[in-house]
């Protein structure tokens, strides 16, 4: 538990499952000031029972962004820590995915995080610290067949946290970021269904059935990753005086990374 005189601020995206809601369950309860924000207001209401806040916020809506920033900062004073969550995954072959999929794969892995971060930043320069906790995932540093637009994501994201990180140094913001594994989360159930629908009768089809079955095996029961382990290095990250540039967890992360 943390102590109220270190008690930090927090913004988590994508906070209404998965990891980004263990997350801010596992923050509330180390004693932090925790903002919860995603589409489905009604999915976090539990972080509320807890002592939390909950935003309805699209990462992708600029207004929706601003307000957010604007009311936690006019609550509290400040924002310590902004975890950058939100994200999904767009499959299927570089040929079949769609112009607007393929835009929006972007627009809510990578610009909106860049933009929601845009909006935090003056504010943190402002206190002179902070923390910017970027979760990429080992899709960051790995690829896979049919998945073009979402690595694509994670690894401009990494790249463009590890610039950020230079820059916002001078002024005692850190950057860290977040690499997990096979988790259990609806990551494969958003993937699989649209892929499938993009390669029947093509030639890809039959990979994206086999991609299908990986995922399954991967992301589905006993052999993946409970989202509270991420939620714990998380943790870990927002109490450390002095956090790493990079954490990884989670089900094949490491060695994935390391065969790489």
């Amino acid at each position: 538990m943390t102590s109220s005189n270190s008690s930090k601020v927090i913004l988590v995206t994508g906070a209404s499952s998965g990891i980004g809601k263990a997350t801010a369950v596992r923050l509330i309860r180390d004693g932090h000031i925790v903002y919860g924000a995603a589409r489905r207001l009604s999915k976090m209401q539990s972080l509320v029972d807890l002592g939390g806040h909950a935003i309805e916020m699209d990462v992708t809506d600029e207004q929706q962004t601003i307000a957010a920033v604007e009311h936690i900062v006019k609550e509290q004073g400040r924002i310590d820590v902004l975890i950058n969550n939100a994200g999904y995954s767009v499959y299927g072959s570089v040929e079949d995915v769609s112009h607007d999929d393929a835009r929006s794969q972007f627009d809510v892995n990578f610009f909106g995080v860049a933009f929601l971060t845009q909006k935090v930043l003056p504010h943190m320069r402002k206190q002179g610290a902070g923390h910017i906790i970027n979760i990429t995932s080992i899709g960051g540093k790995i690829y896979a067949p049919l998945g073009a637009w979402y690595h694509g994501t994670k690894h401009a994201l990494e790249g463009w946290s590890d610039c950020l990180r230079v820059e916002t140094k001078p002024f005692g913001i850190n950057v860290s970021i977040i690499q997990p594994g096979a988790i259990q989360t609806e990551f494969a159930d958003v993937m699989n269904q649209p892929m499938l629908e993009r390669s029947p009768g093509g030639v890809y089809e039959e990979m994206a059935n086999k991609v299908v079955n990986a995922t399954n095996d991967a992301y589905n029961g006993a052999s993946s990753t409970d989202p509270d382990v991420i939620a714990k290095t998380i943790s870990k990250a927002v109490n450390s005086k002095k956090p790493k540039t990079r954490y990884v967890a989670g089900k094949w992360a490491k060695p994935m990374i390391f065969t790489r």
